[in-house]
């Protein structure tokens, strides 16, 4: 496989839509919470991201509103408006036996810090982790987009994450962008496995 370093919005645009393909469960009491992360801790790595309610007034921000943790087969989406962040999510963010995949996983921390202390342990940045492969990009969509020959459609991301009702395209955007992460390091664990890839550059290609 033949790994681009970048790759331009016009191209990503005509791309076929990646979705995830699992089962997705809302989380919205604290006892489904505690029955989430029961499964969940089996997993031995996870997909994580988190949306927060967006804000059009100056210097207001909402806290964030959804927690979504991805295995391949089940996504959770933690709606930690009606929740808050309860102590087995905190645990499992915590946990150094669970290794979590993510992107901007400084933001989404910096924000879950809002609702409560923890230090979360066996992290891994996606952003950092593409670098070694040879990708430049920073955005999901685009490593996804170099790596699947998919897009993944950002139309939900300004939606109200406080809705009482989440809509159904709500909730596969939420499990798409968590699963993707997820998707992303296997992907990128089992070429540097093989070590079958090349990294291009200037339209050359280096081994």
């Amino acid at each position: 496989m033949v790994i681009k370093r970048t790759i331009d919005k016009e191209t990503v645009k005509d791309l076929p839509k990646a979705a995830f393909p699992g089962q997705i469960h809302v989380v919205q009491t604290p006892w489904e919470a505690e029955k989430a992360v029961s499964y969940l801790k089996s997993c031995p790595l996870l997909g994580i991201d988190s949306e927060t309610r967006p804000s059009f007034t100056k210097g207001h921000v909402h806290k964030v509103a959804l927690l979504q943790i991805s295995s391949e087969e089940h996504c959770f989406l933690f709606r930690l408006n009606l929740t808050g962040l309860t102590l087995p999510v905190i645990t499992l963010l915590e946990n150094p036996s669970v290794t979590k995949v993510g992107l901007s996983l400084r933001d989404d921390f910096m924000m879950l810090h809002k609702r409560a202390p923890f230090e979360q342990r066996a992290c891994i940045e996606l952003q950092e982790y593409v670098r070694t492969f040879g990708i430049q990009d920073k955005s999901l969509q685009k490593i996804y987009a170099i790596l699947f020959g998919e897009k993944i459609s950002k139309s939900q991301r300004l939606s109200n994450w406080e809705a009482e009702n989440l809509t159904e395209p709500q909730k596969l955007y939420a499990a798409t962008d968590a699963w993707a992460c997820l998707n992303i390091y296997n992907k990128l664990q089992e070429l540097k496995q093989t070590g079958d890839f090349e990294i291009e550059t200037n339209n050359n290609v280096v081994m």
